[in-house]
């Protein structure tokens, strides 16, 4: 009958070293719990600032935005799809600065400096070459949609009307006609490619609930950027008013 023969380099540890360690194991996490729900506990009854979000978040995310424009690159583009692949019914992503309908009243107002405002008719757009772009259009409510739209590219707007030199500031600002509703977006991202002043969706003129008669689509930012029924445009090296981020969300957006 064979005996055990203890192993003379293994180590025997106590029951009580055990027991201390597990106490202080358990303390530890205790401690870390009881931590982690103070910090909640003080960020979550923080004073909200001006823009309906705690200091300390909104340092979090404009933390955020500065790490995402560093690694951001103008040659980055959103997924394309074939318009084949393009949901017919699409879905609407938000009413505000919707209200009412525009009759051929309506004129696109580009600031270009202080007293100097282009305004220009849907007409005068379409003179210019068109674009057409197919992607995955993200909600930050959690649903997304590959879509077709058909409009003018933002940078090829810029050129034709001699809209060069304002590529030099840091932001593109946007409001609707009855101002309840307002973007802004940084430059860098409003020159990529896909970027475009859309006047189409699925090949028809854009319906009212889309943004008719013009709209913003920017496919890499979310859908809170793509400004529906533009009216006024303007540039600027401070940060554009933001309806979104006013309620707290993140201002760049970025996908």
């Amino acid at each position: 009958m064979s005996r055990y023969l203890p192993n003379p380099e293994e180590k025997i540890v106590p029951d009580g070293a055990v027991r201390k360690r597990s106490i202080i194991a358990f303390s530890m996490f205790i401690l870390l719990l009881v931590g982690g729900a103070l910090l909640f506990a003080r960020l979550y009854n923080e004073p909200q600032s001006a823009n309906n979000v705690q200091p300390t978040l909104r340092k979090g995310l404009k933390a955020n935005e500065r790490l995402f424009s560093l690694f951001y690159s103008k040659h980055r583009e959103a997924k394309s799809f074939t318009k084949d692949d393009a949901v017919k019914k699409v879905r609407v992503n938000g009413d505000v600065g919707m209200d009412g309908t525009l009759d051929t009243t309506w004129r696109l107002k580009v600031a270009r400096n202080p007293g100097d405002t282009l305004m220009l008719t849907m007409d005068d757009l379409k003179k210019l070459p068109k674009t057409e772009v197919v992607f995955d259009f993200k909600c930050v409510e959690g649903w997304s949609q590959v879509t077709w739209w058909g409009g003018v590219r933002f940078s090829d707007f810029l050129k034709a009307y001699n809209l060069a030199p304002q590529t030099g500031l840091k932001y593109v600002g946007m409001i609707t006609p009855d101002e309840t509703y307002y973007v802004g977006n940084d430059m860098p991202s409003m020159l990529q490619p896909q970027t475009l002043l859309a006047y189409e969706m699925n090949g028809q003129p854009l319906p009212q609930n889309q943004g008719y008669p013009l709209r913003l689509i920017i496919p890499v930012k979310y859908g809170i950027k793509h400004l529906k029924r533009i009216g006024v445009m303007y540039f600027s090296n401070d940060k554009p008013k933001d309806y979104w981020a006013e309620q707290g969300y993140d201002y760049y957006a970025g996908l």
